[in-house]
């Protein structure tokens, strides 16, 4: 199909960056612009949905796998096999698209990478464009990098080695206010996928893989179908075979873990597998449930591993679904960041990755996540000593498995509760990672782990809930805003005496604060932080 000369009304609202004109070409906008005047609307109509399926939890408390899709589960039906290049996912490691990220990650040994426009990048314009340029440069082989700190070079090995990318746009609900046409923002989603798509696609093809994406905080089968739309139509736009493109599915919403082989069905020659994602999966439980009353308020978040029973029934069940209908299952994340002068703090942390890359790995999955390089080769031994030489274990059926509706939301089957210490930890990630966000940074590393937007996004949720539902502590205290005010006080006093006056005067600290005290403590809860965020991003 030929392209249509770009839009008129087109307009790019932002300042010049170096070598954009390599990737907001006239050609992949006009492909932009008919993503927008083709999808927007239903793009649309599916928000609204969202509030419509959030009132009827409110009302009823509950959530049930739907009817009216019952015959797609108890149909015969499988989804397309995978490409040679995703047929061994047995580790994949996470983070942004900055030059010398998108080496490291490439590098890494991990099977895969998931390159990260949404939650590991905060988007500012500078991130959005020059994301995709690393990308092009990295698929072209004229991508290096000097660390300006300590001149180390950091260039490609050599192609069989590195890893296969998959990138993952950024969700449905954020808009991009740098790029309009018609008048209106596109959504970032569509600006991410389509400058990539139109860039990459038979690049990709040319070296012997294809596009491949993540698709996050997809909410229903109707969400899933849209993309598959979408996929149909930017495969003929540019001529490239229909079911070139592969989509793995992050089940990170409660809505969608009852929807799972719904959502797989509807991508059915397009999908690659589904992913358990934790941090955005029980924000998703408390902003959907957050009026539901004591059974479900959740602990501390580090108290909800997935060893906890409803996290488990999740777990197993999406293990299930993938390999009943040929697709790859892919375990959580290991955040930890090594550190380079604490051997003990190493030796404690790389015994839990391991365990939980075992449980895995034991549990069927085919593949799980990795933040950091030296985390690959743990998560590989894991899954390598079930594995084997086999490229992924969906063979496995895991027909014992059985997930009732109700176990999915048995939150009060989890024996902790929330604690005050936990509410410290709350207020110093998020403030941290809110500020770090403000600057332009999306992977931040607090406290030896690297955190994303998921980690402020159940920071702030659990302060809100736990206020809300009138937590009392284990030391008597109970959670008011006040006291949130308080402890957000106390750690900005902290911080700025643990880095000194001119770099707290450099960076967005009270801003941060502020912030998330603002969606920690509205009565309206914000559907997501990013949103209020983004309007206080600076470029």
């Amino acid at each position: 199909m030929s392209a249509p000369a770009p839009s008129p009304l087109a307009i790019v609202d932002a300042e010049p960056l170096p070598r954009q004109e390599e990737v907001l070409t006239d050609a992949a906008l006009a492909f932009v612009a008919e993503l927008h005047r083709n999808f927007t609307a239903r793009r649309d109509e599916l928000l609204t949905r969202r509030q419509e399926r959030r009132t009827e939890i409110a009302r009823t408390s509950t959530l049930d796998f739907r009817p009216e899709t019952a015959e797609i589960r108890a149909a015969d039906w499988k989804v397309a096999p995978a490409p040679a290049a995703l047929n061994d996912r047995r580790v994949e490691i996470t983070g942004p698209t900055d030059r010398k990220m998108t080496i490291n990650a490439l590098n890494s040994g991990a099977k895969v990478w998931l390159a990260d426009f949404e939650d590991a990048s905060a988007p500012t314009w500078e991130n959005v464009v020059l994301g995709q340029l690393n990308l092009i440069d990295a698929y072209e082989r004229r991508i290096d990098f000097t660390d300006p700190k300590s001149g180390k070079s950091y260039a490609l090995m050599d192609a069989a080695e590195l890893a296969t990318v998959v990138m993952r746009p950024r969700g449905w609900h954020l808009e991009e206010r740098h790029l309009q046409f018609d008048g209106r923002p596109v959504p970032g989603a569509l600006v991410d996928f389509g400058l990539y798509f139109f860039h990459n696609a038979q690049r990709l093809i040319d070296l012997g893989k294809g596009p491949y994406f993540y698709l996050p905080k997809t909410e229903s089968y109707l969400e899933a179908r849209l993309w598959n739309d979408i996929f149909v139509f930017a495969q003929d736009y540019v001529g490239i075979p229909q079911g070139t493109v592969r989509a793995t599915v992050l089940i990170e919403t409660i809505t969608a873990a009852y929807e799972m082989e719904e959502i797989l069905y509807e991508l059915k020659d397009h999908a690659a597998g589904l992913n358990a994602g934790r941090w955005d999966y029980l924000f998703s439980i408390v902003k959907n449930f957050r009026d539901g009353g004591e059974k479900f308020v959740l602990p501390d978040r580090n108290a909800v591993t997935m060893t906890a029973p409803f996290m488990r029934a999740y777990t197993e069940l999406l293990v299930r679904t993938c390999h009943k209908r040929g697709a790859h299952a892919i375990g959580g994340m290991a955040a930890f960041i090594p550190s380079r002068r604490d051997a003990e703090v190493n030796k404690v942390a790389f015994e839990k990755v391991k365990a939980d890359k075992d449980r895995e790995a034991g549990d069927g999955f085919d593949g799980s996540w990795v933040a950091h390089p030296d985390l690959v080769p743990i998560a590989m031994a894991s899954f390598d000593a079930v594995l084997g030489d086999k490229p992924n274990q969906k063979d496995r059926l895991r027909e014992d498995v059985s997930v009732a509706p109700g176990d999915l939301i048995a939150i009060d089957s989890l024996d902790a509760r929330p604690t005050y210490a936990g509410l410290v930890s709350a207020v110093q990630v998020g403030t941290r990672y809110i500020e770090a966000w403000l600057r332009g940074l999306g992977a931040v590393a607090i406290f030896n782990l690297m955190e994303d937007a998921a980690t402020a996004e159940i920071s702030r949720s659990q302060i809100w809930q736990w206020i809300n539902a009138g937590v009392v502590f284990e030391n008597g205290q109970q959670a008011t805003a006040e006291l949130a005010r308080k402890v957000a006080a106390e750690e900005l006093a902290a911080i700025r005496a643990e880095i000194g006056e001119e770099a707290f005067a450099a960076g967005k600290w009270q801003q941060a604060h502020d912030l998330l005290l603002k969606v920690s403590l509205d009565t309206d809860y914000a559907d997501f932080l990013t949103l209020p965020a983004y309007e206080q991003l600076v470029g």
